[in-house]
């Protein structure tokens, strides 16, 4: 038995549900993989006899947890004026600001993973009653959550030749309800995309997709960095509207929604908006062979 596949099996063995990534990778190796992801040992074993190097997924929603992705600030994150203090250097460390600020203690007790960047995956299980959703940046600058919707990669996996490690608790802890709290603002509101998406669509299905991840991505933002995500999502578009894929027009009205669904200043999101896909016009991004295959 390889080392993924015990480890996929220990996983699914919590009730967690697990799914495959590509081989040295964090991406999916599957399709719809919040729906296939499965607790089931025959089906699992069957796709990792099938590839062994196959990396491991969790689906956090199907598996009711919440993961606090903690970062390092080694990936050219610009630090925000709010969190220009002392003794911040990682998420971690933003995390205890953070519990130091509402009088709690730093809730480091539960079973965690170690990233190959030296960032940590810290493991909660999730409130009843609420849903907590994705987000970048919502929490406190170099904190990202994974949650309903999203995935995290698994201890036993490796990724540039190095690999995710658990820590020595065996633990989940329970998410503490002060940071329940601070995810449980109300949902941002989705623009509607769907006559955009099929416009788009016609013409790359490749395209479309990248249209709609780019989008989530800046209304998953918090409060500090949605400048940020407003930018590298135009950015990305600017690349798909350079190739010939993507309107220009469909991409500035698509990013101007969603910038003013998370607050930005019209302005201010404008002058993003227009620098972001100017800069992305620069390096032009064709859709993989057989991207837009049915």
């Amino acid at each position: 038995m390889s080392e993924l596949l015990r480890a996929a099996l220990v996983h699914a063995s919590r009730g967690w549900r697990v799914f495959p990534l590509r081989a040295g990778d964090k991406r999916p190796a599957i399709k719809d993989w919040e729906a296939r992801a499965t607790t089931d040992p025959v089906r699992i074993r069957r796709a990792w006899l099938r590839e062994p190097r196959l990396n491991v997924g969790i689906a956090c929603g199907p598996s009711n947890l919440v993961v606090i992705d903690l970062d390092t600030s080694d990936h050219g994150s610009v630090r925000p004026a709010e969190w220009d203090r002392p003794g911040i250097r990682d998420g971690v460390d933003v995390l205890a600001a953070l519990a130091a600020d509402h009088d709690e203690p730093l809730p480091w007790e539960t079973l965690s993973t170690q990233t190959p960047s030296g960032g940590e995956h810290w493991y909660f299980n999730a409130p009843e009653g609420r849903r907590i959703r994705n987000s970048a940046g919502w929490l406190g600058w170099l904190i990202d959550v994974r949650a309903s919707g999203g995935y995290v990669v698994a201890a036993g996996s490796v990724v540039r030749g190095r690999r995710y490690r658990s820590n020595d608790v065996d633990e989940v802890a329970p998410l503490p309800s002060w940071i329940a709290e601070l995810l449980d603002d109300p949902a941002v509101p989705r623009p509607d995309l769907g006559p955009v998406l099929d416009i788009v669509g016609r013409r790359s299905q490749y395209a479309a997709a990248a249209l709609r991840g780019e989008i989530e991505h800046v209304l998953a933002a918090g409060r500090g960095s949605r400048n940020a995500s407003l930018n590298k999502a135009a950015f990305a578009l600017g690349q798909l509207v350079a190739a010939g894929l993507l309107p220009d027009g469909l991409a500035r009205s698509a990013l101007a929604e969603a910038s003013a669904a998370v607050g930005l200043p019209a302005s201010e999101a404008d002058r993003t908006i227009r620098s972001g896909l100017t800069a992305g016009s620069q390096q032009p991004r064709t859709a993989p062979i057989g991207s837009d295959r049915p």
